[in-house]
């Protein structure tokens, strides 16, 4: 048995070995595409059947150390659990990367997106970087410590997931291990969520929510404006109305600063139509819709009261509300309400389901600490920082227990992008952080 010193210092990527794995994945990737509206219904199995190839020979049933199970709750659709065990019931876990990946649109790579290819450091594929290329670095790491065999206090356990790619549909992946029991131990210590990017520390990102408001006028003769609401005009000050409403009352928190975000608190429309018809008619009926980027200081529950509220606002007197946020610069004819044929116009706002908090991480976690330090020792530098994007299900994690740090070693451009790659390079680095984080934690024990 080595020292665990030894073994943590000295260990490194297997680049053959990871080569292999990560080109055997990117190979069945196109049945890994997660999108039900497209008729895509990924088998992760596809994916863990190379995993568990690689890692047959270090099982215990094979005489190694490692204790796997493959655990599934919709047929083909399976989630890995790896454990290397220590003496006690501390632990340390690498979670979150998952064998789903989103779709490619062969017609927008320059080469096919289903077959893996190599251009020195790089490697092209859907999932190098999201996220089946942490999913064979991670499987290299387990191998790689089998081999050696130092004896730890912590147990080391590692999960690949199913499903985060539609993480809304539940009962397949992470959400369901943590609700039948299967994630409880790894509360015991640091849980490192391995789907970022960039190869620094993520100290927070947003929480999401997305919306549609309709407004809605009457469909007349665009010579006639007077006689009609316009609900084009009207949704332009409306949503004028309702977004100051939100930055108001979710100002850029400072603690925001403290996590170094970027972005505060966005409302942003994304999409605009309306009902189709002449250019000589004003339509009846307006659409906007868009996002929420909301900061974890934040709760996505009180911005949805705020947005409601504020179109109830507007439909109890949109004439006076909208006064001063644009309807004074459409012309004299451009009203509200039209008394003479008892027409208002009307805001309906709706936030669709699925909202999530974001995540601010505990920066004074032994976890985090050790990630920030071994970051620093592998890359000779380290700049944590926080995302308006957002992760899935890790909040509901936190609020549970479990201590999650969150860190990547893909690149952030090529998240869901054409041409998609990863630097074997950085997935080395990536695992010595790794293997210097179990290092650092182990020496506490």
């Amino acid at each position: 048995m080595a020292n665990f010193t030894d073994v943590f210092d000295n260990l490194t990527l297997n680049e053959d070995r990871f080569v292999g794995l990560i080109t055997n994945m990117v190979n069945v990737a196109k049945n890994l595409q997660n999108n039900p509206a497209q008729g895509l219904i990924p088998q992760e199995d596809l994916a863990s059947d190379f995993v568990l190839e690689v890692l047959r020979p270090y099982m215990k049933e094979n005489g190694g150390p490692l204790e796997i199970e493959r655990v599934t709750f919709v047929e083909g659709r399976g989630n890995v659990i790896i454990k290397y065990p220590g003496t006690t019931d501390e632990v340390v876990s690498f979670i979150g990367s998952h064998l789903d990946v989103v779709p490619a649109d062969p017609k927008n790579w320059d080469e096919d997106p289903f077959v893996l290819r190599r251009e020195g450091d790089l490697i092209y594929g859907r999932g190098t970087t999201d996220c089946l290329g942490h999913v064979a670095m991670l499987t290299d790491f387990f191998a790689s410590l089998a081999e050696a065999r130092p004896v730890l206090k912590q147990s080391v356990v590692g999960v690949f997931i199913a499903n985060e790619e539609n993480g809304h549909f539940k009962g397949v992946g992470v959400d369901q291990l943590s609700r039948e029991g299967y994630l409880d131990d790894l509360k015991k210590g640091p849980v490192y969520w391995i789907d970022a990017a960039d190869s620094q520390p993520c100290q927070g990102t947003c929480g999401v929510m997305t919306w549609k408001m309709e407004v809605h006028g009457k469909l007349f003769h665009s010579g006639m404006p007077n006689r009609t609401v316009n609900p084009i005009e009207m949704s332009m000050d409306a949503l004028a109305y309702i977004q100051n409403e939100f930055y108001t009352k979710f100002p850029r928190d400072p603690r925001e600063d403290t996590y170094n975000y970027t972005t505060c608190s966005t409302m942003k429309p994304t999409q605009i139509r309306s009902t189709v018809g002449s250019l000589n008619q004003i339509p009846p009926v307006c659409t906007i819709e868009g996002d929420c980027r909301v900061s974890p200081f934040y709760d996505v529950k009180k911005v949805k009261e705020v947005l409601e509220a504020a179109a109830a606002t507007i439909n109890a007197d949109p004439q006076g509300v909208l006064a001063n946020f644009g309807n004074q610069y459409h012309g004299p004819h451009s009203k509200y309400v039209v008394p003479s044929i008892e027409l208002t116009g009307r805001v309906d706002m709706k936030v669709n389901e699925g909202a999530e908090n974001g995540i601010a991480c505990n920066l004074e976690s032994p976890g985090f600490k050790a990630l920030v330090k071994a970051t620093g020792d592998v890359l000779g530098s380290v700049e944590p920082y926080s995302i308006g994007g957002s992760l899935p299900l890790v909040r509901d994690m936190q609020d549970e227990g479990f201590d999650i740090q969150i860190a990547g070693y893909g690149f952030a451009a090529r998240y869901h992008a054409d041409n998609e790659c990863a630097s074997i390079s950085a997935l080395g680095s990536a695992t010595k952080i790794i293997a210097r984080i179990c290092s650092m934690l182990e020496a506490q024990y």
